[in-house]
């Protein structure tokens, strides 16, 4: 049997992208992106899974100042809808947390979705036809890795109307917003995830989330 397990290197580096990898706000340096780093990501977010192969993703490269801050002003207005939805202490907590880098980051990729690609018909969507979304969300994960791995760092702005974003940006309307990232260098990745270390929810122990064979069912099973 032939052993597709990968090097100790090599398997160390897939994991340190990944425990190392932060959603990242207020770090980004003005730094710009070369051609050939910008290229490699990119291209890993291209080579994400998709459901019948139909690559539904697009990216949008955003560096023009007046969109990126048509982009903040929408984030804005759905921020300050969020906050009225906390109460108390929470709220002020809230307000406080840095969300977003729109402006700080010397780019931004919105990754969509085209749900028209390739037809109505497509293999895998016949019975969940959300699947092409999920699969632009692969893109999205692609990324970010791969992004961390280069040294870069990534901000998810999800506090966004997408129809305020699809506006912006001049989407078809077959063509669904995903994620508006915020991309560039960083002074530094914080050790934990800012929510994290801010207190606003811990992480949760992976023992609490496992369940074998029905919900709900926590009896360990001995493999051999």
């Amino acid at each position: 049997m032939s052993n597709h397990t990968f090097s100790e290197a090599e398997r160390a580096a897939v994991y340190k992208a990944i425990f190392s990898r932060r959603d990242v706000r207020r770090e980004f340096l003005p730094d710009p992106i070369s051609k050939d780093v910008l290229t490699r990501i990119l291209g890993a977010a291209h080579h994400a899974p998709s459901v019948g192969f139909m690559q539904p993703w697009d990216f949008i490269l955003v560096r023009d100042a007046g969109i990126r801050q048509q982009i903040k002003t929408a984030f804005e207005q759905a921020h300050a809808e969020a906050a009225a939805q906390f109460g108390g202490d929470q709220r002020e907590t809230y307000r406080s947390l840095k969300l977003e880098g729109i402006l700080e980051a010397p780019l931004g990729i919105c990754i969509t979705c085209d749900r028209a690609r390739h037809g109505p018909v497509v293999i895998g969507r016949t019975q969940n036809p959300e699947m092409d979304l999920y699969s632009s969300v692969c893109a999205v994960q692609n990324l970010w890795l791969a992004a961390r791995a280069e040294g870069l760092g990534v901000g998810w702005v999800s506090i966004i109307d997408h129809a305020a974003l699809a506006d912006i940006l001049g989407l078809p309307s077959s063509v669904q917003p995903v994620a508006y990232l915020c991309i560039g260098a960083v002074a530094f990745f914080h050790e934990r995830p800012e929510l994290e270390e801010a207190g606003w929810l811990p992480r949760i122990d992976i023992e609490q989330l496992i369940h074998h064979d029905r919900w709900g069912q926590r009896d360990k099973i001995q493999c051999d």
